[in-house]
């Protein structure tokens, strides 16, 4: 259930923002067991203005290139399984469409199955839904 947040600076064509979001959909089913159709994003394109962000801090150099991911997970995931994530979304990202490993961020927020409504006012990861079980929010190994 990741619901991601995607900011970069305006003037992407639609090619390169379904490139962007295909290569990092496949980097989260790859590397942090995400089901194949859990894909909530949304993509934020900010003028220069409103993406401020320092072109050097612990990594870099970033170009005008750089992408903000900001990620909202529900299960934990084991610190070697985001370090395994953050591996794949930069190989995947240069892969298509083509982005530099120093111009990708990424942050990774945890919560709880009840902070979830995906519709209907329910929240469907703590009830038995559609003959599924609750989501066990139990850190994996």
């Amino acid at each position: 259930m990741p619901i991601t947040r995607i900011s970069l600076l305006r003037g992407k064509s639609p090619d390169y923002l379904e490139a962007l979001s295909d290569s990092f959909h496949r980097a989260m089913v790859e590397a942090l067991d995400v089901p194949e159709t859990d894909r909530f994003q949304a993509i934020h394109q900010l003028e220069p203005a409103e993406l401020i962000f320092d072109r050097n801090y612990l990594g870099g150099p970033r170009s005008d290139d750089f992408i903000f991911f900001d990620v909202t997970i529900g299960r934990p995931r084991s610190a070697e399984m985001k370090k395994e994530f953050y591996r794949r979304i930069v190989e995947r990202l240069a892969e298509a469409p083509g982005v530099r490993p120093e111009d990708v961020m990424v942050v990774v927020t945890t919560t709880h199955p009840e902070d979830f409504s995906f519709s209907n006012g329910r929240a469907q990861m703590t009830e038995a839904v559609a003959g599924l079980e609750p989501v066990n929010c139990k850190e994996q190994p």
